[in-house]
């Protein structure tokens, strides 16, 4: 792994109002990582995958990307330097095929007409790639399974090859085999080397395929634990409050001696 992250978070601070919804948070992901970013309803997590993608940028905090400061401030700015963002909702078109989704905004054109030929080509690369198995790249998406979607939606991200991909609650609602599907698409973007955030309620998840565990609570860092040497009691104790990081009580001391 590389010593330098693809990403570094350096006290980031996001206000909306009256609301203090981040407080100096960090968070770090290298290649070929998976960190879990895990909190309670409320957390922050949203807002931090949002500031992350450029959607909702940081009021304060330095933003690194692979070692240079640099600055997000819209979506643009975040997918130029190779951050792709799966959000819930999945942003499909239940009347589109496969293909179609997969090239939503990036169609090919030649002879100023749509080149479905090669389209079809590059979306059973890419999922052959991936190892995604679907019935045909011509099924409209409607007819998939929610596991399916799921995959394909990650498929997408993929075609501006990205360095980081934040999957946002990937699992949710899906069975037990939609599930594996899209955990073991997870594992495999790992061994591409992508550096990956995968934002889930679901702690067997997070067991399953995370080497790290990023835990926000109230808006704030609360851990940031190895999944290996970690039990899932520990964690869920940081999540709840149950125990303070000690980076957390450092930094609350810190800013009641300065008030």
């Amino acid at each position: 792994m590389s010593a330098t992250p693809v990403l570094a978070l350096r006290g980031i601070s996001k206000r909306f109002g009256a609301v203090q919804a981040l407080t100096d948070v960090d968070l770090e992901v290298h290649a070929g990582e998976v960190v879990a970013l895990v909190g309670d309803n409320g957390a922050g997590k949203s807002t931090l995958v949002k500031t992350i993608a450029g959607v909702s940028p940081a009021d304060e905090g330095v933003f690194e990307w692979q070692g240079r400061s640099v600055e997000v401030n819209r979506p643009h700015d975040a997918q130029e330097l190779g951050i792709a963002t799966v959000y819930q909702d999945l942003a499909l078109c239940d009347n589109l095929d496969v293909v179609g989704n997969l090239f939503l905004g990036r169609e090919i054109m030649r002879a100023g007409v749509l080149d479905e030929i090669e389209m079809e080509r590059r979306a059973r690369e890419l999922l052959d790639t991936l190892s995604i198995r679907i019935p045909s790249v011509r099924i409209p998406i409607a007819s998939l399974s929610g596991g399916q979607r799921q995959t394909v939606a990650i498929a997408r991200s993929m075609l501006g090859e990205p360095k980081l991909v934040i999957l946002d609650e990937p699992t949710a609602a899906l069975g037990v085999e939609q599930t594996a599907q899209v955990l073991d698409l997870v594992e495999r973007l790992r061994e591409r080397g992508l550096a990956v955030i995968l934002i889930s309620h679901n702690m067997a998840d997070v067991k399953a395929v995370a080497d790290k565990v990023a835990v926000l609570r109230l808006g704030r860092n609360n851990g940031v634990f190895d999944v290996g040497s970690t039990s899932q009691e520990e964690i869920i104790s940081a999540i709840t409050g149950a125990t303070d990081n000690a980076v957390t009580r450092r930094k609350a001391r810190t800013a009641g001696s300065q008030s």
